[in-house]
């Protein structure tokens, strides 16, 4: 008698996560959060050779190479990927670079026909007409990517607390000061990197819940005075804060210049407590816990 084997049901693939940015520090901690989670990642960078790509790729993502200034370099590199993260800066370009790089990419998702939900990156209150050149063009990116009929969902960080370990800091923080363009007593929403991404790989977990929704996120509210606290304790070495004149750092960028403005009078606007209460899965990462967990080269 015969045996008749019946064939094996197809293996369902679930289509990788493109992630832009992926050898930064929003991109790179979303790809390792959706790596860690088990999803595919697909890194998209300008440089593929780069360390910090061959980093993504010894823990598993695709890296391939895709250029915003090159358009023809994105559909290929968005092609079957079935999520986006987006993102985009107009630092080392400007504003108008920043929207033509970025609608460039979000048409190419569109155009490649397998992406079905987009998370993009943007600004605590970019969507209030704040005035700040840098928070405007996100804007303007937000508006582009309502309007292509995918499923979107826009993420809104406040300020970073990498920036507090960026070159230019720490050649200040080495002098035992913190500079910060903030009045004394007067707190900003930050949340770091690493939470970005955590959040932004729930989010991409469950595009039902979330699509056509735009969230600002913030860990928590911290003066100067407690960042530098914060930095004292982690590093053993004592940091005042001091406050950097708005004339000053307009001589350096008046788009940074009116940020601060901006965080003076009126400020940024987000509920954390309500935020964390609607979202207690994330590890919403205190200033403190960052700092304590960085090695401070001081």
């Amino acid at each position: 008698m015969t045996q008749i084997i019946e064939p094996s049901p197809p293996i369902a693939v679930t289509p990788p996560v493109a992630v832009t940015g992926a050898t930064g520090a929003q991109g790179g901690a979303t790809a390792r959060a959706l790596l860690r989670a088990g999803r595919p990642v697909r890194a998209l960078t300008r440089e593929p050779g780069s360390p910090a790509a061959a980093e993504l790729a010894a823990l598993g993502a695709d890296v391939v190479r895709a250029d915003f200034d090159d358009p023809a370099s994105l559909a290929p590199a968005l092609h079957g990927a079935g999520a986006l993260f987006a993102m985009s800066t107009p630092f080392g370009t400007d504003p108008d670079a920043e929207v033509r790089q970025a609608t460039a990419l979000l048409d190419a998702a569109r155009a490649v026909g397998s992406v079905r939900h987009v998370v993009y990156t943007s600004a605590t209150n970019a969507d209030r007409s704040t005035g700040i050149p840098h928070f405007d063009s996100k804007y303007r990116v937000e508006r582009h990517l309502t309007g292509l009929g995918l499923p979107w969902t826009v993420l809104g960080p406040a300020a970073f607390m990498d920036n507090y370990a960026n070159d230019w800091t720490l050649q200040s923080l080495r002098d035992g000061v913190f500079h910060l363009p903030m009045p004394p007593g007067v707190p900003l929403p930050v949340i770091a990197a690493d939470t970005i991404g955590a959040f932004a790989a729930h989010v991409l977990a469950r595009p039902g819940v979330y699509a056509g929704r735009r969230i600002d996120i913030a860990s928590q509210w911290r003066t100067g005075e407690q960042i530098a606290a914060a930095i004292t304790a982690a590093s053993g070495r004592p940091i005042r804060c001091v406050e950097v004149p708005l004339s000053v750092v307009a001589g350096y960028s008046e788009d940074l210049a009116t940020m601060f403005r901006y965080f003076q009078e009126p400020g940024l606007t987000i509920d954390t407590g309500a935020l964390h209460a609607e979202h207690p899965e994330i590890d919403w990462q205190p200033l403190e816990t960052w700092a304590a967990a960085r090695t401070w080269d001081l």
